[in-house]
């Protein structure tokens, strides 16, 4: 397939530039995989179609208030979006960075980027400082703290959106309700829509809930250009409990569904899979798991997921999962219908 296989025509209005309220009453598109049958429902009525038994699967990650502004020598503003802490290498474990023995290293991306060369002392709005130590090959600078960066973040950082949202969003309402590890830049949007409630009712259904942690990057969304064969996925950290495995584990053994909310959750749980042990495995790393057509998916059964962007890694996710025609269809239907798309937007439900 070429790139233009992933591309369809979205109207402008129907890019949601706020969350429904309450969260739970977005629409949910509801697709059959099997059948192809496509149902149009609220999201509420998303326990409808689950089933005792199954695993629930959600992502835990807590969108940080990643950007903030510096100058550089020249008195030029910046705006910098901190993308991750680079954690001490072995060797630095005694006593200070990886680099310079200075302080915290963070990977970030900084606009205008040709005004932070390698060297130059970037002042924040609080007085922070931190030195430019490197570039790496995708533009991203990798910067050097002389001070507590999760202190300025907490009291001058300001939470990153998506650049097609144009309106206030109240930071609460581009987090999810279980968020609880700090880590990300970008909302894993899919569990935008669960309410306390609704995920108690969910459990009363005899519905196993599980998490693990994704920390989303940037890449989540970098556009691909060209050959999508050629496209490099940024690496995001993860970690999956021995609690989540095992129940995991325990539901394939039993024939028993694996519910992704996310296609976070879905790199996760397909990153963590051992051939080996035949199943899921606990710990953490990084993940740079490209999934398109052609990619067999080993642990999920079934997904919820937001409508995405055209040309995206995250829809040919998607096509992977339903197949081509059927997502393309669904696309189509969800225009015509006049669903809301992207990270505010509503749901599908694919099984």
């Amino acid at each position: 397939m070429t790139l233009d296989d992933y591309d369809y025509h979205l109207p402008p209005e129907l890019i949601a530039q706020s969350g429904a309220e309450p969260r739970d009453s977005s629409r949910l598109m509801v697709i059959d995989r099997k059948t192809g049958r496509i149902e149009h429902r609220i999201f509420r009525e998303l326990t409808l179609f689950l089933k005792p038994g199954d695993v629930l699967v959600l992502n835990e990650s807590k969108v940080i208030p990643a950007r903030t502004f510096a100058t550089n020598p020249h008195g030029t503003p910046l705006e910098v979006l901190l993308v991750r802490e680079i954690p001490p290498s072995p060797l630095s474990q005694g006593g200070g960075s990886a680099k310079s023995g200075s302080g915290e290293l963070w990977e970030a991306l900084l606009k205008p980027a040709r005004r932070a060369r390698v060297g130059s002392r970037l002042t924040f709005l609080d007085g922070l400082e931190a030195t430019v130590e490197a570039v790496q090959e995708d533009g991203t600078r990798v910067l050097c703290f002389a001070g507590n960066v999760w202190e300025h973040l907490e009291k001058i950082g300001k939470t990153p959106l998506p650049s097609y949202i144009h309106a206030p969003v109240d930071p609460a309402r581009y987090q999810t309700v279980y968020a609880r590890t700090p880590g990300s830049v970008a909302a894993p949007t899919a569990g935008l829509h669960f309410t306390p409630e609704l995920m108690d009712t969910i459990r009363s259904l005899g519905v196993e809930i599980h998490y693990v942690t994704l920390h989303v990057g940037p890449g989540t969304f970098k556009p691909v250009h060209d050959d999508p064969e050629k496209h490099v996925m940024h690496l995001e950290p993860y970690e999956v409990s021995s609690e989540t495995a095992d129940a995991v584990n325990r539901a394939r053994a039993s024939g028993r569904r694996v519910v992704a909310v996310g296609t976070t959750v879905v790199r996760t749980l397909e990153t963590a899979y051992c051939s080996e042990l035949g199943g899921i495995k606990p710990g953490g790393g990084e993940t740079q798991l490209y999934i398109r057509p052609g990619f067999q998916y080993k642990v999920v059964n079934a997904l919820i997921t937001n409508f995405h962007l055209p040309r995206s890694t995250l829809l040919m996710l998607v096509s992977a999962f339903m197949g081509h025609e059927l997502m393309m269809r669904a696309y189509q239907t969800a225009t015509a219908e006049r669903y809301r798309f992207y990270s505010l937007g509503d749901a599908m439900l694919i099984y």
